[in-house]
């Protein structure tokens, strides 16, 4: 198992070499790339979440989202091969799934709406693109050589192979050719979304409060 997990630390440490043009040698990578360290330090905190070493593997992933800023959760499943670039408020929910050779940026989330139990997360499939602060959002799955767009916020299923861009997300690229047109003009005001953002976290403090004020 120890040699398992070196060799897929290799081929992290190889696809940064392969895909990152500012990666000069392999030992200014594993110096100085946050996003290989979180990685690193996500695999023994997955090593230890799978002997049910739940608490230790909690505080390893939290010292690397000390460290590093980026926040993987030991839960998660990752394939070999995965690039964090920048990496800074990257957040990576308990059953989120990653295939091999992905590519993440800075910002990303894979997250949850909430609403669901179980599998929460959403599952990249192989040689996935997710752009500066996308989000993923819910259990469902997006398809092998797909690309999320900065800032896209992802609520459904991505097939292979396509392309998603806006908020919400929609398919605008699928097997290299256009299917639809970015909607330029009817486009969520993002005043508008602070604001509800702010309204439902203010009724989650209300309901608290009542509750607390029951007991």
């Amino acid at each position: 198992m120890k040699k398992d997990i070196i060799e897929i630390i290799k081929d992290d440490i190889r696809s940064i070499k392969e895909r990152d043009p500012a990666a000069r040698s392999s030992l200014e990578i594993i110096l100085t790339y946050s996003g290989l360290h979180a990685v690193i330090m996500y695999r023994l905190s997955h090593f230890l979440y799978e002997r049910k070493l739940f608490l230790l593997a909690r505080i390893v992933s939290q010292t690397a989202r000390f460290l590093t800023g980026i926040e993987i959760h030991p839960g998660a499943k990752i394939g070999k091969g995965l690039l964090i670039d920048h990496g800074a408020g990257v957040v990576i929910g308990e059953t989120a799934e990653i295939g091999d050779n992905c590519l993440i940026y800075q910002g990303v989330t894979l997250g949850g709406t909430g609403k669901d139990h179980g599998k929460r997360h959403p599952t990249l499939g192989n040689n996935v693109m997710v752009g500066a602060g996308a989000k993923i959002l819910g259990p469902f799955k997006v398809g092998n050589n797909a690309k999320i767009a900065a800032n896209a916020v992802v609520l459904e299923a991505v097939p292979d192979n396509a392309t998603a861009v806006g908020v919400p997300a929609r398919i605008v690229r699928k097997n290299g050719e256009r299917v639809c047109d970015l909607d330029q003009i009817h486009i969520p005001d993002p005043i508008s979304q602070e604001l509800c953002k702010h309204l439902m976290k203010m009724e989650k403090l209300e309901k608290k409060i009542e509750e607390l004020a029951k007991k």
